[in-house]
């Protein structure tokens, strides 16, 4: 089970900090993942992270921007957001990627088995 928060209302230029909590002992043999759905439009990548956390992987229209990390002591995969646009503006989903070893981060929704509720980002101009 993933529990995502953080989101909220910011200004352009401003930053948020999101958390996806996770339950289970396994986590740390996740591949886990934020995505976003912004109204009318599919759900698109943001970030992964790898399950020891030392690889990462950013869609173009983030790269520089946001911050992908995980403890996994505490289970718990943060999303660092800095330099908010109003494009960014999307409900933010957590994902959990359950495939065995040897996978590496995907990009694709039908790659990740759990999902978290979504939490909403909102970026005023």
């Amino acid at each position: 089970q993933l529990q995502a928060s953080g989101g909220g209302l910011v200004q352009a230029g401003g930053s948020l900090r999101l958390s996806c909590a996770a339950s289970g002992r396994t986590f740390g043999a996740y591949i886990m993942g934020w995505f976003r759905q912004a109204p009318g439009k599919e759900r698109e990548f943001v970030a992964g992270i790898s399950r020891r956390g030392d690889s990462t992987d950013y869609s173009d229209f983030v790269k520089g921007r946001f911050t992908i990390s995980r403890d996994n002591a505490k289970i718990t995969v943060y999303l660092e957001m800095n330099s908010l646009k109003p494009e960014d503006t999307a409900v933010y989903y957590c994902a959990a990627d359950c495939r065995p070893q040897g996978y590496s981060i995907a990009r694709t929704l039908s790659a990740y088995d759990y999902w978290g509720q979504g939490t909403q980002v909102t970026v005023s101009s």
